[in-house]
């Protein structure tokens, strides 16, 4: 457990005796741990509506404990405290709430008529990592994302007062997309702490053995699994990609954002030849300035009239060629592999 945490936990879990917090207090807790670990907040959150910052705080503080509840304390312990947690979500509904997070998430509930389904659906997910080491389908896979992604989605919609079927089918794509880029990002990481995302079943369709797998071992298998789930990422994201004009203007460079991080995470698999064993693929501070930077750019030149130039800029600003094949046909091998006929992509530049 870390040390901060452990801090935490010791101040505010299920252990200690809570004494009265005010709504000031408990949101300044919630604005703290948003601004002090989450790395990227500070400045993402500069193209945040003002009106809405203190729930996005409240609502990151909720998932950020219950995260740390799952991954930062000793397996043994860590089904009981997310108990625990969820018992507190439900205080928090029944009107009841003591923790300072569920005091200010009770504010943004409120003010917002969020129901419980999507924090619930997120317990669901931090719950099953204790006892679900590894997925046979992918299928199965896309469940655990259904209750560990997506509804960070739909508490977004829900918080912008844009929540509907269609934006949350279209939200759900993306954070999917999200999770799926952090799995093949974190292949290594998740290995070492007992945790395999990639499913069975397409190790074994690209005839990547169990026994290189337990010795981390890059081969032509591994490369081809990898382009292969790589682009099966890059697909969600353009499955959801038609949200950003359906949000408001406000909200829209942020949820261009959410795809272009994810995009960008998956195009550095790409340019390190999808060797993940090897190391861990990530972007710097800078780059995700960079990232920011472009988006809005993007967005101002789109409503200029300029797509065409747009795309280009942006594409040769991240270092990365217009895509012609994509990943060398691995996107339609994959929707071969899947019953189905790939779709035909317009080209947009």
């Amino acid at each position: 457990m870390s040390t901060t945490f452990a801090e935490h936990l010791r101040r505010y879990g299920p252990d200690q005796p809570l004494r009265p917090v005010s709504l000031p207090e408990a949101r300044s807790y919630c604005r703290h741990l948003a601004l002090t670990h989450y790395e990227n907040f500070s400045v993402a959150s500069l193209l945040l509506p003002r009106r809405l910052l203190r729930h996005f705080h409240h609502l990151y503080a909720f998932c950020r404990w219950a995260d740390d509840l799952g991954d930062e304390t000793d397996p043994a312990e860590a089904r009981r405290l997310l108990g625990w947690w969820r018992q507190e979500l439900l205080d928090c509904y029944d009107g009841t709430p003591r923790h300072p997070v569920l005091i200010a998430l009770q504010e943004t509930i409120r003010t917002f008529a969020i129901p419980p389904d999507p924090f619930l659906d997120l317990l669901s997910a931090f719950e099953q990592d204790q006892v679900v080491k590894e997925y046979e389908t992918f299928e199965q896979l896309l469940d655990y994302c259904r209750r560990s992604a997506n509804p960070v989605g739909r508490l977004i919609l829900h918080v912008t007062g844009c929540y509907n079927p269609e934006r949350a089918a279209l939200s759900d794509a993306i954070c999917t997309g999200l999770q799926l880029a952090n799995f093949w990002q974190d292949v290594r990481r998740d290995w070492d702490i007992g945790r395999i995302y990639l499913p069975r079943e397409d190790r074994e369709r690209f005839r990547y053995a169990d026994a290189d797998l337990r010795q981390r071992r890059f081969t032509p298998a591994f490369r081809e699994l990898m382009a292969f789930e790589v682009e099966r990422a890059r697909d969600f994201f353009e499955r959801g990609r038609p949200l950003i004009e359906r949000m408001p203007r406000e909200m829209q460079i942020e949820i261009e954002l959410f795809i272009r991080g994810g995009e960008a995470i998956l195009d550095r698999i790409v340019a390190q030849g999808y060797d993940v064993w090897k190391r861990r693929p990530t972007l710097s501070r800078v780059e995700k300035a960079a990232l920011i930077v472009r988006a809005v750019l993007g967005r101002w030149l789109r409503r200029a009239g300029w797509p065409s130039l747009t795309l280009r800029v942006s594409r040769r600003a991240e270092g990365v060629s217009p895509p012609v094949n994509r990943a060398e046909g691995v996107s339609e091998q994959m929707w071969r592999a899947e019953g189905v006929s790939p779709p035909v992509h317009e080209a947009t530049a």
